[in-house]
């Protein structure tokens, strides 16, 4: 049983009780019997306000599926269509003309564009490595990775391969001549580097003397001047460093005595309390806030063994460089930090209200991380934050603008229970639910005095289609899903809607995951297309891939494209609409079928097993090819989906699934042979708490609230930790 303390009307865990009484308030200037008293108030109040909203979705999901229900198998009638989801509320009329007006907004959300990291928050060392992964060893995120092909002699190989190094430092220098070109010559020909009257100096292989063509490119130095360590460039606002070293085992070997380019890589970094975390109980969160504590107090600290050698991560310092007129240029040597709030869904068990019921878990969430955020804002940290006064909050998976006005409404409550100024609060608006994207410009008017960033996200996006439209017939399969209509018009409407509302040097648009963290060279062919679409930030599975993706945004200036951009017309509503259900279903084939239900579940099993049975809420789980996927409970949410339609309307059987799902248990245990921690799932499935998880996100998922997975994971977590004693 769990050790509660009552306060006022609540029951709190005891040790969260005690973290936020002796750890998270002392330095805040807040007196912990009021903060309990107003905080007991606030969730008291809303608290039932938020079943409300919940209960909405319901009811109108019920119109739906009746509705779907009616007019299965016939084509969709647009007007018709869009009449019904006005009539039922789920599309409301779209506000004015306005323009956010967002202030107090750090330069990496508002005039920056670069990569955005996303990083499970319970793990302290992921959330340090992405805090610092501001910058990036451009020659190691090469080398160790398939950026670089190992065609030619060029294997990565135990040693160092000076083939492979060779190639490294081409590409280097290629970047250089694109994003700092020189007014002749090349870097490949670079002998020496050196600063004269505040500018840069190079010396050629040849004997001649150049500069930059662009003179403004040159930001600062390291060093002496006439023998700098470092050169610091700029290129579309993103910097990075020219790092030189005649003693180093790569520096001594080059032309110009150059060891490596630092990259600004992750600009902004998500930590994140909701998808890529499994937070069932008090332990969970209690975590979850005193990591967020640390990074916000600046002195978050990881020890772990490397190589046989014990290694402490700390959040680095920031970077001096003295600049062209002799002055101080200071960088952020950390990613700027927002904190990923959970949506309105979820409940937990950590605080008990007055009935009994569990507190809504985003309502603690908002509380508590901004109580938190209170360190940076005072100057309690050695790091800091944010240089403007502002906490960034993202709030997922809302639906509609009375969601969103609902946040905004909680937030003015957070910011008076903690004496904080109107508006410190800054709100994430993930559009990644259906009635969102098609009342996104009502959304962001609901916020429109804290919005910083909005974004599109494929995964979670789709399994909220599947199910918003799950009576209306079988779905094409998940492969097929990029390329149905509404995929672009959703990606283009967000982007639209964002430039039209104001968001172009105000906040972030921003576009999905690369999710396949293994494979770097198929990132920098296609990722690009993110600030081609008008992107200020995508997202990246890690600080190697910010340090890679950093690359696009040398090459596009997304400042200019947004600008071109808020001339194009807006994007089909019609075509958003458009349900992707199959047109002949009959021409699927059995090899179809069990190939889509293969893939699905070997992928629901290899996600749940380790959120069930070890609590590991995101990780790179191996696919049916054995190609490393990073997942969260977004990708479980379209897989599940899927599955669970196709077997609605007959495209499978429940036999299929309970035989496919045992089949590809023992393959997902296969895959795992190498983890000491792991539990087997086969064969005996009865007794697999994770495998029984798994089978129930598809048999039970038509009935799951708007076709999520947290109800069950939770639920079947609690039950592996009482089982397992974890």
């Amino acid at each position: 049983m769990t050790e509660r303390v009552q306060v006022g009307g609540l029951q709190v865990a005891k040790n969260l009780f005690d973290f936020v009484n002796n750890e998270a308030i002392p330095g805040t200037g807040i007196d912990a019997d009021k903060f309990w008293a107003e905080f007991d108030k606030v969730i008291h109040e809303l608290a039932p306000r938020n079943k409300e909203l919940l209960a909405k979705r319901d009811a109108i999901q019920e119109k739906m599926d009746s509705w779907y229900r009616d007019h299965k198998g016939q084509p969709l009638d647009m007007n018709e269509y869009k009449s019904f989801l006005t009539d039922i509320g789920y599309l409301v009329q779209e506000p004015g003309e306005f323009k956010i007006s967002t202030s107090n907004v750090d330069p990496e959300i508002a005039t920056m564009a670069g990569p955005q990291l996303v990083v499970p928050i319970m793990n302290a060392r992921f959330a340090l490595n992405a805090a610092n992964a501001r910058w990036g060893s451009l020659y190691d995120a090469l080398y160790g990775t398939d950026a670089i092909s190992e065609e030619g002699g060029a294997q990565k190989g135990p040693g160092y391969n000076p083939v492979r190094g060779a190639r490294v430092i081409e590409f280097a220098r290629n970047l250089l001549d694109n994003s700092a070109p020189l007014a002749s010559g090349s870097h490949k020909d670079a002998a020496r580097y050196l600063v004269e009257g505040g500018k840069l100096v190079v010396k050629l292989q040849n004997g001649e003397t150049t500069g930059l063509k662009d003179e403004a490119g040159f930001v600062g130095y390291t060093g002496a001047a006439d023998a700098p360590a470092g050169i610091l460039l700029a290129k579309n606002g993103m910097h990075f460093e020219i790092q030189i070293d005649a003693g180093h085992p790569i520096g001594k070997d080059d032309g110009a005595n150059v060891k490596d380019v630092l990259m600004e890589s992750a600009l902004t970094t998500i930590m994140d309390c909701e998808d890529s975390v499994a937070a069932v109980d008090a332990d969970d969160k209690a975590l979850a806030y005193r990591n967020w504590l640390g990074l916000m107090q600046g002195n978050l600290e990881e020890s772990f063994e490397k190589g046989g050698q014990m290694m402490t991560r700390k959040m680095h310092a920031d970077r001096s460089y003295t600049a062209p007129d002799g002055g101080e240029v200071v960088l952020k040597g950390r990613s700027l930090m927002f904190v990923r709030n959970v949506g309105h869904l979820m409940t937990n068990p950590a605080i008990l209200l007055n009935d009994g019921s569990e507190i809504p878990e985003g309502l603690m969430d908002g509380v508590m991380t901004s109580l938190i955020a209170i360190h940076d804002l005072k100057g309690n940290s050695k790091v800091q934050n944010s240089t403007t006064g502002s906490v960034y909050i993202v709030k997922p998976k809302m639906h509609g603008p009375e969601e969103v006005a609902f946040t905004n409404e909680f937030f003015n409550r957070v910011e008076d229970l903690l004496g904080l100024p109107r508006f410190t609060l800054k709100v994430g608006i993930m559009d990644e639910e259906r009635r969102t994207t098609v009342n996104l410009k009502a959304c962001i008017h609901a916020a429109k005095d804290r919005a910083v960033f909005i974004n599109t996200g494929f995964l979670d996006r789709t399994g909220d289609e599947i199910h918003t439209s799950m009576e209306f017939g079988p779905f094409i399969r998940k492969g097929a899903m990029k390329q149905a209509a509404w995929i672009q018009a959703y990606e283009n409407w967000n982007v639209d809607i964002g430039l039209e509302t104001g968001f172009r040097g105000v906040a972030q648009i921003g576009k999905g995951m690369w999710a396949m963290p293994d494979l770097m060279a198929g990132m920098l062919e296609q990722k690009i297309g993110h600030p081609k679409a008008g992107a200020n930030t995508a997202w990246v599975p890690s600080p190697t891939a910010a340090t890679l993706h950093a690359t696009h945004y040398h090459q596009v200036n997304v400042a200019e494209i947004q600008q071109q951009l808020e001339s194009r017309a807006r994007a089909s509503l019609d075509d958003i609409l458009t349900v992707p259900v199959m047109a002949d279903p009959s021409a699927l084939t059995a090899t179809d079928i069990q190939e889509e239900l293969d893939n699905n579940a070997q992928g629901i099993l290899g996600y749940v097993v380790r959120w069930i049975d070890q609590g590991v809420g995101c990780s790179k789980v191996p696919d049916i090819n054995d190609i490393g996927l990073m997942e969260d409970r977004a990708t479980l949410r379209i897989s599940s989906q899927l599955l669970a339609n196709w077997l609605r309307h007959g495209i499978c059987t429940e036999a299929q699934v309970r035989e496919t799902m045992e089949r590809m248990a023992a393959v997902v245990d296969k895959q795992n042979a190498g983890d000491a921690a792991y539990r087997n799932m086969a064969p005996n499935f009865d007794d697999s708490v994770a495998f029984q998880a798994a089978l129930d996100l598809v048999l039970k998922g038509c009935e799951q609230p708007n076709g999520y997975t947290e109800p069950l994971l939770h639920a079947y977590r609690q039950k592996a930790k009482a089982k397992y004693g974890q």
